[in-house]
């Protein structure tokens, strides 16, 4: 997906304060360490990624700003016309690194990656970089 997010649909669920201007979701793909998605309160947020064309997907690159983070994430996957299925569940660090998952290659056109337990108390996740790696099929 290019950085911008213009051919890659992407959609979250929830921005803090609703503010997209300073929180909105294209800050995961800027490349900017000043700027991120920062989620509003709330069990179980997520991000979904629709790929103009089908993918095979290989690697997660995910930047978390620490206590913000999520010790459970859940990614699922379909292709186009199908429903979601489980891809595999990873364990993130609460840091502020970034973090690669290798995965199991899968071919899809959606993706869905669910944070299911954030280390906030209040279930706010900032994520300041998202990166599917993998190759255009």
């Amino acid at each position: 997906c290019p950085r911008d997010g213009g051919a890659c649909p992407c959609r979250v669920s929830s921005v803090l304060n609703r503010d997209v201007k300073q929180f909105g979701k294209k800050h995961m793909f800027d490349a900017s360490e000043e700027t991120c998605w920062n989620s509003d309160q709330g069990t179980c947020q997520w991000v979904t990624l629709d790929f103009p064309r089908t993918v095979k997907v290989s690697r997660l690159h995910i930047q978390f700003q620490g206590g913000f983070s999520s010790r459970l994430c859940t990614l699922e996957g379909c292709r186009a016309g199908e429903e979601l299925v489980k891809i595999c569940v990873l364990y993130p660090e609460d840091i502020n690194a970034m973090q690669i998952s290798f995965v199991e290659e899968t071919v899809l056109d959606k993706l869905k990656i669910t944070f299911e337990n954030s280390t906030d108390f209040f279930g706010r996740i900032v994520v300041y970089h998202l990166g599917v790696l993998g190759e255009r099929l």
